[in-house]
């Protein structure tokens, strides 16, 4: 009940009507801990039979990467892909150039060395994206 209140929040801040389309988008990203792009989200829904345009679909994921209900990430395609940020720890990832796979990696020493150097710095973070780039075991 909580995410419906969060999504109908959002979605008034940026004067969208709340509509069960858009909730269903909002009900697909949090479905999975899978990374797709807007265009596997729009074929899960239509796949389940759900009516949706591409654009309320677009429309829906720009809302809540603004509001860091989902992540964004780019991983050099040209194609983004997201990830639910609701009750999700922190994590990093691993992303292979060759298949696309992406991996999930917490290491508290990268962590660490992170706070380290923005200290050092004088920095104060707020956050952090951090992205490795390679080949996965498959594809090496």
């Amino acid at each position: 009940m909580e995410q419906h209140h969060t999504l109908a929040h959002v979605l008034r801040q940026e004067q969208l009507r709340y509509t069960n389309q858009r909730q269903a988008v909002w009900d697909e990203i949090k479905s999975t801990d899978a990374h797709r792009d807007a265009e596997e989200i729009y074929m899960a829904l239509r796949q389940d039979n759900i009516s949706v345009s591409r654009a309320t679909v677009y429309r829906t994921i720009e809302v809540l990467v603004k509001y860091k209900l989902i992540n964004k990430i780019d991983i050099g395609d040209g194609r983004s892909r997201y990830e639910h940020a609701n009750n999700t720890e922190h994590h990093d990832h691993l992303i292979c150039t060759n298949c696309g796979k992406i991996l999930e990696f917490v290491d508290e020493s990268v962590e660490e060395l992170q706070c380290d150097i923005a200290k050092k710095y004088g920095f104060k973070l707020d956050y952090h994206i951090h992205q490795l780039f390679g080949l996965c075991k498959k594809c090496k």
